[in-house]
């Protein structure tokens, strides 16, 4: 039996279709607050039979900061698949930030010791990589170095990734994966896929930030993949191409056919739209829209291989264009 947490997100809804279409039996944690619906629309993407795959899933109630609820849902379980995070920017939201994503795999990864589960795979974030000095392309060794202007999210996947590391150095039997940007379809206001919609509602701006970008077909299979492998004590880098944000806004303008950003978002601009959105955060404790890490990292250029995991299991990512290509009827198909 497999328990996948945090199924109702983009990476988690597509790893479980891609477990039951291969036959698995799957738990999914679900805590009081979440919605099945995301995961039912992700099946109806791919499939005609998505009812059929959805009513196998086992739904356990959960979370991640209750251990009691926790030893519930891994009983009968001999792998898991540790998707869930909580992504914010925001301030106001830095302690839950920290209570899910560090807390909460600290004790998934108790339970695992104590539980004698097989594997885990836990999912990461190249937010928790460090960077080159030269602007070489980041890989697996290059370690993470605590900077001034760290986001908390940031400080919390690197602090995640850590007690997975130290349940390894305890006889855990363990895989990371640190995907890239992920793009697929799903929630279009949410994350990554809000680039999508961003650009569709004409949005003006763009930069020339270089990142990695990642089919989130291919992290569900990659992740399965090295389940499956006798490959334990590992971190892989998931990342298909590394393009220009200006590229990016660009593909999906030319796919919508409609007008591509064409104004240059000036770093001093955004200086100040991110300290008018923090303010107005902290002011009305609602979700940051533009962190200062947002737009900083919006002008950086990094490169990130992941020619580790392509010659560890001989996997060859999709092209960024290919998966602009398949995600964009989906997109005009939900609005």
């Amino acid at each position: 039996m497999i328990l996948v947490t945090g199924g109702t997100g983009l990476v988690g809804s597509h790893l479980l279709y891609n477990l039951l279409n291969n036959g698995f039996k799957v738990k999914a944690l679900l805590r009081k607050t979440s919605s099945k619906e995301a995961i039912l629309r992700t099946f109806q993407y791919y499939s005609t039979n998505a009812n059929v795959l959805f009513e196998k899933i086992i739904w356990v109630e959960g979370d991640l900061n209750n251990i009691s609820s926790l030893e519930e849902a891994l009983e009968d379980v001999t792998k898991i698949y540790h998707v869930a995070a909580f992504v914010s920017f925001n301030p106001y939201e830095k302690k839950k930030v920290f209570d899910i994503n560090v807390d909460g795999t600290a004790n998934l990864v108790n339970l695992c010791l104590s539980k004698n589960i097989e594997k885990l795979c836990f999912v990461s974030s190249i937010a928790s990589l460090g960077t080159t000095d030269d602007g070489s392309p980041i890989n697996e060794n290059v370690l993470w170095k605590p900077k001034k202007n760290d986001s908390s999210y940031s400080i919390s996947k690197f602090k995640s990734e850590m007690e997975v590391w130290r349940g390894i150095t305890e006889g855990l039997n363990a895989v990371i994966v640190n995907p890239s940007v992920i793009l697929g379809p799903g929630n279009w206001k949410k994350g990554s896929l809000a680039i999508i919609d961003s650009v569709a509602r004409g949005q003006p701006f763009y930069t020339e930030g270089i990142t990695g970008f990642v089919d989130v077909r291919d992290v569900a299979e990659v992740m399965i993949r090295l389940m499956e492998s006798n490959i334990r004590g590992e971190r892989f880098i998931l990342s298909s191409e590394n393009i220009s944000y200006r590229v990016l806004f660009q593909t999906i303008a030319i796919k919508l056919n409609i007008k591509s950003p064409n104004i240059y978002f000036y770093p001093l601009l955004g200086s100040i739209m991110w300290r008018l959105s923090t303010l107005k955060s902290i002011l009305f404790h609602s979700s940051n829209r533009l962190s200062r890490f947002a737009v900083e990292n919006a002008h950086k250029k990094l490169y990130y291989s992941s020619e580790k995991v392509k010659n560890t299991i001989n996997f060859m990512f999709r092209p960024v264009q290919q998966t602009i290509d398949d995600i964009m009827p989906y997109y005009q198909q939900d609005k």
